[in-house]
């Protein structure tokens, strides 16, 4: 049921866009953050992706490419799966490339590994263990056919056909896995952006004088797709009788997240220019949208964002978690913390990284503890759609920094980038982001692409804070991991597919500062199955079987 902006401007009253607030802000204490180029070291240096463009501006080339963090071999290493993009006429790499890790941030590419005959123009990618074999399958999202992938042994074979996956050519973007009616199964959302075709390519102008890129105004919305999982890996479209079926389309995030914490995993859906989603899981499988009523639909003054990638965690002292959503130049991350009940809080300008994002473009974004000292941080990875958006916009740029916003410790965040090391001056045109720990060495790094560019790896040469890895053997997705240190409680909902396109480790990572131990850790398996470990060492990883026998 949808209802209209004006109780989201009754809401937004209670802060519009931004309590009252001290005049200035007081530096981030503790180690500076220091993030070192690593791709060329890491092997990563030759890749590139492909957007296809001709000089025709067609509408998708703007929007690629995706990638996934996931163990491919289970040797314990997180390995790398890029999407490459496509190519509209002409020869194409192949779609979908595997980077396997060696344990020292190394990684070689292996052509093996790599599905035959995948030869869509490719947007993200989303793994998780679809058919209960223990280990990662993929998802494929592409404009076109999407794809689903099984891990034989550590080489992907399509196994679309006969998957119940739905075969006719659509521009889908983000997906994102969970167990949606507690069965023990991995469920399927695959969202989906607009009706274009290059027959039905519209000429659209910034300046009045060349043809630019269009905007998603001028064109029709395509819903996405829920499809239940059958129990061996193959599913059965059940958009419509989930309730999904009035979705809005235009999607470009797609985020689970638990946010009342009734163990039912709900949806959130980062729409461009259409009010953001949030599908509320009634328990036995199917939804209520509720964004408008939540707050997170529209910004305070009731107005439709461009919405891109999306993040959540727990940001602050409340407990509750907070959403994230990048969002278009000129308009604000939107910022939206639980109050409960369902209702969440327009922050955006109270977190402080309102203003610094107005003059950037929002694509993915990182929600990890860079700096180990308890606290989440949020990496953005920006870049503009429009090559001549600086002849018409004096302080918009095409290609832009990131930003690095360093939680405070209070859920105020200050935006480090310009200090935070040996990355060098050249801005991006950043699209996905995803943070895993791929040096083994206890902290997140990140990998970064870019559209029509190359892949940047970043490691964390933070020095000063401790922490643990939780390394979860069981159904990883969709568990709530608990740590405890005198008194005070970190947690983590682990999920498959977040940010733009992409998809980060699944194994949590706690910063802990100078501690030098934990009181307990506590995972809470989507089974309903709990599992506790005490006095838990600083610096460790610490491994969590999910316990036999009924939850």
């Amino acid at each position: 049921m949808r209802r209209s902006a004006s109780f989201l401007l009754v809401l937004g009253a209670i802060c519009s866009g931004g309590c009252a607030q001290p005049e200035q802000m007081v530096p981030a204490t503790g180690p500076a953050l220091t993030l070192a180029d690593a791709t060329k070291e890491a092997g990563l240096g030759g890749f590139r992706h492909q957007n296809g463009a001709l000089g025709d501006y067609w509408f998708p080339e703007t929007m690629g490419a995706g990638a996934a963090v996931v163990d491919v071999n289970g040797d314990g290493a997180e390995d790398i799966i890029l999407v490459a993009g496509g190519a509209w006429t002409g020869t194409q790499e192949p779609a979908l490339q595997v980077w396997i890790n060696d344990g020292a941030a190394t990684f070689t590419r292996d052509r093996t590994a790599e599905p035959e005959g995948l030869a869509e123009y490719g947007f993200g990618v989303v793994a998780g263990d679809l058919d209960g074999d223990g280990d990662a399958d993929l998802v494929y999202t592409a404009m076109g056919r999407d794809a689903v992938l099984r891990n034989d042994n550590g080489r992907f074979a399509d196994v679309t056909a006969g998957s119940g996956i739905a075969v006719e050519a659509a521009w889908s973007t983000a997906a994102t896995l969970f167990d949606a009616d507690g069965d023990g199964w991995l469920d399927l959302y695959i969202a989906r952006y607009v009706d274009w075709t290059p027959e039905t390519d519209i000429y659209c102008s910034q300046d009045g004088q060349k043809k630019g890129y269009c905007t998603p105004e001028l064109y029709p919305g395509l819903p996405g797709q829920f499809y239940l999982n059958r129990g061996d890996g193959t599913f059965e479209d059940r958009t419509a009788a989930a309730g999904f079926g009035e979705a809005l389309g235009k999607t470009l995030g797609a985020l689970v997240l638990d946010h009342n914490r009734d163990g039912f995993p709900d949806l959130i859906l980062a729409n461009d220019t259409e009010p953001d989603e949030l599908y509320l899981n009634l328990g036995d499988g199917t939804f209520n949208e509720i964004g408008v009523i939540s707050g997170i639909a529209f910004d305070e003054r009731g107005r439709a964002r461009a919405g891109m990638g999306v993040a959540a965690g727990v940001v602050d002292d409340t407990g509750e978690e907070t959403l994230f959503v990048g969002n278009f130049s000129s308009e604000m991350i939107g910022v939206y913390r639980h109050l409960g009940n369902d209702v969440f809080l327009d922050r955006a300008a109270a977190s402080r990284i309102g203003r610094p994002s107005l003059l950037t473009l929002t694509f993915g974004m990182a929600l990890a503890d860079f700096d180990l000292d308890g606290d989440l941080d949020l990496f953005t990875a920006n870049g503009h759609v429009q090559p001549h958006i600086e002849q018409v916009k004096e302080n918009i740029r095409f290609r832009q920094f990131p930003h690095l916003f360093r939680n405070r410790g209070d859920a105020t965040f200050e935006d480090v980038w310009n200090t935070a090391g040996t990355v060098g001056d050249d801005s991006w045109l950043a699209r996905s982001v995803a943070w895993a720990d791929f040096d083994n060495d206890g902290d997140p790094d990140l990998l970064v692409t870019e559209n029509g560019g190359p892949v940047h790896l970043l490691r964390n040469d933070t020095e000063g804070g401790r922490g643990i890895t939780v390394d979860l053997r069981g159904q990883r997705i969709g568990a709530e991991v608990e740590v405890w240190l005198d008194g005070r409680r970190q947690r983590r909902f682990v999920r498959a597919g977040e940010s733009y396109l992409a998809q980060s480790q699944l194994n949590p990572v706690f910063g802990l500062g100078d501690a030098s131990s934990v009181d307990s850790v506590v995972v809470h398996w989507p089974s309903g199955r709990v599992s506790r470990e005490s006095q838990v060492a600083i610096g460790t990883r610490l491994v969590v079987t999910e316990p036999a026998g009924k939850g």
